[in-house]
């Protein structure tokens, strides 16, 4: 991708800025690449020191005392590492932002990076016929997902032209050196910052320089969704950002057990229509197909047209409801939030919004996050099932499992709601003949449960001589840690090797296929797409809570994903081999995957 003049000065700045602070042999390394990336924390994605094996969920070893960004490249371990007692200090951009800022605004802007050309979306099986609302003004506010001064005339007349995903679809990451067949995206393509008015951005990792670069901010207000444990963390990223035009932070609850930010969450809203997006990237330019093309994600994107006012909360669909509480858990402004009901929702009645909520959740609370979120989901959307499933599982990132916490999935993928396991963990007291009988009754569907999860549960994670043979040959995002992996608990027999359809490609992506083990009976099909890794961070655990004695749900990631149905009337072959899904989410990965046999995955910490 050609870069403008500014973008040259843009670079300059950065260099020039970093001198202030850092080493020669440091800045050295700025000037000569601007694919630097930050890491607010560490979680599922990077080398933990994950408490997954804990029973409670009550604390955490991790993060505790203030959390520093830290800057590191791609493999080169020579740049600088933000540490508190390091001779010079690294913020947020790791710039002096009032400085380049003053020095950007001085010159003229000479040319703009405009999003590569946009292709007609293929049709898929998402597709369907809706009444779309035409769209008006709504009264501006602050920070809103409300239309800009362009004038509806401007517009074109029929608002379908103005939708490139009026009901769903999800892509594969655009990649570098890829042939494009449509069925990819770049992020330039998901942003279209030529009238984007406001964007709600959510990531784990963050390479800002490179991401603001692909945003008009002179135009556009961006608030960003970001990790940080530490009040004095939270003022350290505001005092940074503060000369920046148009940029908001948000920080969501990072209390207590809770460690990582782990949402990819996207709303981008345009004069016409709100885009969200749920992407498995985060945002930096390997995980976008940039940077060689080494990396490949996937994304959900979902285009919702402008209302003529408001509409009835009450009529909101499911899928906009639990967006809602998820952004207001998120603690996003409120009238970020309510400019919501600006838009027509209809076309998601036939999707879910699913959710992961960082902290601890009782009452009815628990029953609407985490896997027991995923299983009312599944309810909702009329997916329940009592059929033996199949499920294929494509992670980044595993932590410590068992085949408890695969079985919790799977029921869940049923459509339970999470209290089948909890029932079986926490029994009740009775001693009478009708209790001893349930509990035998139950210690046989248990035993048929985990028959069913070891033949058809199957985890799509590389092996280390997978990583060493892709372009890359390394992966600092791929996670596995040879403690777990050895444990005696943990559920090898699932593990599958994860190779890209696209020759040399890792893979970033957190997909779940769902359908029918039987091939001769009708499936409700179905695939999850978001955030979420294979681990009991990301799903959480249902607990009995010691005070109440009551069930509570503990978290200690914040994630999100999308539940897209697959209709399907008949069994057949295809869902066997996954063609079920063709046209409707892509398969990336090599289907079916080789056994481990004798190999070993990929350890990050004992390959960096």
């Amino acid at each position: 991708m050609a870069f403008s003049d500014d973008d040259e000065d843009l670079r300059r700045a950065i260099a020039l800025s970093l001198q202030e602070t850092l080493p020669d042999k440091a800045v050295s390394k700025v000037e000569d690449s601007v694919k630097e990336f930050i890491i607010l924390d560490s979680d599922d994605e990077v080398a933990t020191t994950d408490d997954d094996a804990t029973t409670d969920g009550e604390s955490s070893p991790k993060a505790s005392g203030s959390q520093h960004a830290m800057v590191q490249g791609r493999r080169d371990n020579s740049l600088p590492t933000a540490t508190s007692d390091s001779t010079y200090s690294l913020g947020l951009l790791g710039l002096d932002r009032r400085k380049m800022e003053k020095e950007r605004l001085a010159r003229k802007r000479k040319a703009s990076i405009s999003p590569p050309p946009m292709r007609k979306s293929y049709k898929t099986s998402l597709d369907s016929h809706r009444n779309i609302h035409q769209p008006e003004l709504t009264e501006e506010s602050d920070m809103a997902f409300t239309a800009s001064t362009i004038h509806w005339s401007a517009l074109n007349e029929n608002i379908n032209q103005q939708l490139r995903f009026p009901y769903g679809i999800v892509k594969k990451t655009w990649a570098f050196g890829h042939v494009r067949v449509g069925d990819d995206v770049k992020l330039e393509e998901v942003l279209q910052k030529n009238d984007l008015n406001l964007a709600v951005l959510s990531s784990f990792q963050w390479d800002i320089g490179w991401l603001l670069a692909k945003i008009d901010m002179r135009n556009t207000k961006v608030t960003l969704v970001m990790q940080a444990k530490e009040d004095a963390t939270k003022a350290q990223y505001r005092q940074e950002t503060a000369s920046m035009q148009n940029l908001r932070l948000c920080f969501p609850s990072m209390e207590g057990q809770v460690n990582c930010m782990h949402s990819k969450l996207t709303l981008l809203s345009h004069p016409s229509h709100l885009r969200i997006a749920v992407p498995t990237a985060n945002l930096v330019p390997y995980d976008w197909g940039e940077a060689g093309g080494t990396m490949e994600n996937t994304v959900f994107l979902i285009d919702l047209p402008r209302l003529p006012k408001a509409s009835d909360p009450a009529g909101m669909t499911s899928f906009g409801k639990e967006l809602i509480y998820f952004c207001e858990a998120m603690r996003l402004e409120q009238n970020t939030i309510n400019s919501l009901y600006n838009f027509d929702f209809g076309a998601t009645k036939d999707l879910a919004f699913v959710h992961t909520i960082g902290g601890a959740h009782i009452g009815e609370a628990w029953r609407r996050t985490g896997y027991c979120g995923l299983g009312r989901a599944v309810q909702e959307l009329n997916l329940a099932s009592k059929q033996v499933l199949k499920l294929d599982f494509v992670t980044s990132s595993i932590g410590s499992l068992s085949i408890d916490f695969l079985a919790m999935l799977y029921l869940a993928a049923q459509g339970d709601d999470g209290m089948t396991e909890y029932e079986r963990r926490n029994p009740p007291n009775g001693k009478s003949k009708a209790a001893k009988l349930e509990l035998q009754g139950k210690a046989t569907s248990r035993k048929a449960l985990e028959e069913d999860v070891r033949k058809n549960f199957h985890i799509y994670f590389p092996t280390k001589e997978t990583v060493k043979a892709s372009k890359a040959g390394y992966a600092g995002t791929i996670c596995l840690q040879s403690k777990w992996y050895d444990s005696a608990a943990f559920p090898r027999f699932a593990l599958r090797d994860c190779r890209s359809t696209r020759q040399g490609l890792l893979m970033h992506s957190k997909i779940i296929y769902v359908r029918s083990a039987d091939k001769t009976s009708p499936s409700k099909s179905w695939a999850y797409i978001g955030s979420a890794n294979c681990s009991e961070s990301a799903w959480g655990k249902l607990l009995k809570d010691r005070s109440s004695k009551l069930p509570k749900l503990n978290c200690r990631n914040w994630e999100c994903g999308v539940i897209v149905p697959i209709r399907q009337e008949n069994g057949n072959e295809a869902q066997e081999r996954l063609h079920t899904f063709d046209g409707v989410v892509p398969v990336p990965m090599q289907y079916p995957g080789d056994t481990y046999g004798d190999r070993k995955p990929w350890y990050f910490s004992e390959n960096s």
